[in-house]
């Protein structure tokens, strides 16, 4: 597959390395975003009216496609907000301090319990469900906020989802892809994924301890988030109301688990169950607790949840709408006359990498995986693995062997970037619920997954 990479091509990357440097530097990136969209509409178009138009269109698309996220972070926080002044939620984790007593034990907790529920129902629904029950057990015994969303996101939107042995969505598009059955890419994929696992949640956990005894443990929380908690006075509720909520909301997410796993709801469907279920909580829990000024303080309620939400995903916006031009935005923003022929610019710039590199195992495998987090930049994860699997096969021909296993690691390496590791948008649901900031929690994840890449790129290469 012969690919001509253009000016926009090389502009994007231009932009995607400024943009990562400032992540490391933990500057912001929002005028430097807005810059990028502007100067792609302006080199697609070759109007100065289309590219300023382009930079607003493309904050609309960017809200859309995060739309569903924001609201059930909002509505999470509003329901979490009434447990707490209620002092429900109190009651409702007594029970859970027994096991999780320590900070290593809450990290690993948290995280062995993320992945088994994001094997099954996919990651969002399950950072709404286990954020909300056990995340003030894990603040309770000492672990900060921060490690709280480090152990959910690498479990789920890492371990869990780069498998996906159950779902099996990720493995049947790069199987298809690269013309392999999907039980021989999901095989290929194990010790892949054991290894990746492995190395970064260690790295991370480690980072963490080291951090937190030498006192530069920065816990990262949002400006105006989980610290005005105790800007409403507390509501005292009779100890057999609140035991019986206490008993009855767990019961409630239960019911939610068996119904996704009966019916078979996966992503949007399994979350809006969450929080369908997150909406009736708060509002028996409100009119129990306020009664005749019940209605008034729901809406109360919802407000600062939305207030939450809003503020949190405020600053990543712009930068997600500047990544998914990335992928098919482009096209409904600017047209096709700029990418004629394209397959989208990320996906084009890792057919590009695949097509200039010699063929050995070493190679082959370090360049599915630069490949594989090329395509992971738009901040999805699942966008690029068909292109890596297409690309595994290519290099597999050349090599003669190794077709699962390089398909493997290009879905390995997209998804862990891509999918809710280090892209802060997409990382959001993990950040938001725990109260942390997005850019904190990329930057604390990146070192822990490039190690991990490397390691799992290594292991590649002798199984190739």
């Amino acid at each position: 597959m012969d690919i001509q990479l253009s000016a926009i091509h090389w502009v994007y990357v231009a932009f995607i390395a400024f943009i990562l440097a400032l992540l490391v530097k933990r500057r912001d990136t929002t005028l430097i975003c807005v810059a990028g969209i502007f100067t792609l509409g302006l080199i697609a178009t070759g109007s100065l009216g289309g590219s300023v138009s382009g930079i607003f269109n493309s904050f609309i698309y960017a809200t859309k496609e995060l739309l569903s996220t924001i609201f059930i972070i909002s509505i999470i926080v509003a329901m979490s907000r009434v447990l707490i002044i209620t002092g429900v939620n109190e009651t409702m984790i007594k029970p859970l301090t027994g096991f999780l007593r320590t900070p290593t034990l809450a990290f690993w907790g948290i995280g062995v319990i993320m992945l088994l529920t994001s094997l099954f129902f996919w990651p969002s629904p399950g950072v709404a469900l286990i954020g909300a029950v056990l995340l003030p057990v894990a603040l309770r015994v000492g672990l900060p906020a921060l490690g709280a969303a480090i152990a959910m996101n690498l479990f789920g939107h890492g371990i869990a989802l780069s498998g996906d042995y159950i779902i099996q969505g990720a493995p049947k598009l790069t199987a298809d892809a690269a013309g392999l059955p999907v039980s021989e890419v999901m095989a290929a994929s194990v010790p892949l994924v054991i290894v990746m696992g492995l190395v970064t949640t260690a790295t991370a956990f480690w980072m963490m301890r080291r951090d937190m005894r030498s006192g530069k443990w920065n816990d990262g929380l949002v400006a105006a988030g989980r610290e005005e908690t105790g800007a409403k006075a507390a509501v005292n509720l009779p100890a057999s109301v609140k035991r019986a909520l206490a008993a009855a909301i767990p019961i409630l997410f239960a019911i939610d688990v068996a119904a996704m796993f009966a019916f078979n709801l996966q992503g949007g469907d399994a979350t809006a169950l969450v929080g369908g279920t997150a909406v009736v909580i708060l509002i028996v829990t409100t009119m129990l607790a306020h009664r005749n000024k019940g209605l008034e303080e729901t809406t109360s309620y919802l407000i600062e949840g939305f207030q939450f939400g809003f503020r949190v995903f405020g600053p990543v916006i712009p930068i997600a709408a500047f990544f998914y031009l990335g992928d098919s935005a482009f096209r409904e923003l600017f047209g096709d006359g700029a990418l004629l022929g394209s397959h989208g610019i990320v996906n084009d710039l890792g057919v590009a990498l695949a097509n200039s590199v010699p063929m050995n195992g070493a190679v082959a495998s370090a360049t599915l995986t630069v490949a594989g987090a090329i395509t992971g930049l738009d901040g999805s994860g699942f966008s690029g693995i068909s292109l890596v699997g297409s690309v595994a096969h290519m290099f597999s021909v050349a090599l003669g062997s190794g077709a699962a296993t390089l398909t493997a690691l290009g879905q390995v390496a997209a998804i862990w970037v891509g999918g809710g590791t280090l892209i802060p948008w997409a990382l959001i649901p993990a950040a938001a619920i725990c109260g942390v900031s997005p850019f904190e929690l990329a930057r604390r994840n990146l070192k822990p997954v490039l190690i991990g890449l490397a390691a799992t790129t290594v292991v590649a290469i002798f199984l190739v």
